[in-house]
């Protein structure tokens, strides 16, 4: 396992041999759990102590031991850009500590520790997202922006994700899903520092929208216009488009608006 490394001034006479003792000991499984962590050899110190928790579930140490599998998780995570795994199975291990040691005196750290993981994985759909609308897949983007204003409306990354969907939306051609997007980031994150070029996408939409208005009324009969709408070669075709979103999440944030169009998934 750890051969004869002496790791924080444990001592490694703890690796060495097969005993009983070792096997069993509470204090021995601990202390061996502890210096794997030290060392961050995270995969080695689970083994601890998920065997201290197998063997001794009403010691004393137990929901500390409970604490580092979390820990441990949270560890292991490498980078927004690397698989989450790691970072759910630290919630699922914090939160599993909370239920069965609940009022431990681990108990606040856990709920800490529960955040920062929401706030890793926000920050990972949030990365994932602008990788598909870099990529001109604006759907698939709009889907991961949706998700981070549906699950974590009050994270950081909320604006930056509400202003990416309305974005997305625009480039689909859904200007008028990207004007509620767009307006909501104004009322609801005024502040946020993707702001101002939401105001200024919102302000080009509106115009945009009044030219459209005005040319349709220099040719429009009076109070009724009995021309059949033709959509556009350019426009796409929004009510083919598979996967698409479906509601927007103003209920999540406290607003109400009208739901989308595009699909089952929003």
């Amino acid at each position: 396992m750890a051969g004869n490394k002496a790791v924080g001034g444990t001592d490694e006479q703890i690796f060495l041999g097969d005993t009983i003792e070792k096997n069993y000991d509470p204090n021995v499984i601990m202390k061996r759990g502890e210096a794997f962590f030290e060392k961050e050899e995270y995969a080695e110190a689970l083994v601890e102590y998920n065997h201290f928790l197998d063997l001794h579930k009403n010691h004393v140490l137990a929901p500390y031991a409970a604490f580092r599998i979390g820990e441990a998780h949270f560890k292991m995570a490498k980078s927004i850009d690397r698989d989450p795994e790691p970072m759910t199975k630290a919630i699922a291990a914090l939160e599993r500590m909370r239920k069965d040691f609940p009022g431990s005196r681990y108990d606040a750290q856990a709920q800490q520790k529960i955040q920062e993981c929401h706030e890793w994985l926000a920050q990972m759909h949030l990365f994932v997202g602008q990788f598909y609308y870099r990529r001109e897949s604006y759907l698939a983007a709009a889907h991961r922006f949706e998700q981070i204003i549906k699950i974590y409306p009050d994270k950081p990354v909320a604006p930056d994700a509400l202003y990416f969907l309305a974005m997305s939306y625009h480039q689909l051609g859904a200007d008028d899903w990207a004007t509620d997007n767009l307006t909501l980031l104004a009322e609801k994150y005024p502040t946020s520092k993707v702001a101002a070029d939401g105001r200024a996408l919102l302000a080009t939409l509106g115009a945009k929208k009044s030219d459209t208005l005005i040319a349709k009324d220099s040719s429009a009969t009076p109070f009724s216009d009995t021309r059949s709408y033709t959509p556009s070669s350019n426009s796409p075709d929004l009510s083919t488009i598979p996967n698409a979103a479906s509601s927007f999440s103003a209920n999540a944030l406290g607003q109400s608006f009208t739901a989308c169009r595009l699909g089952a998934w929003c």
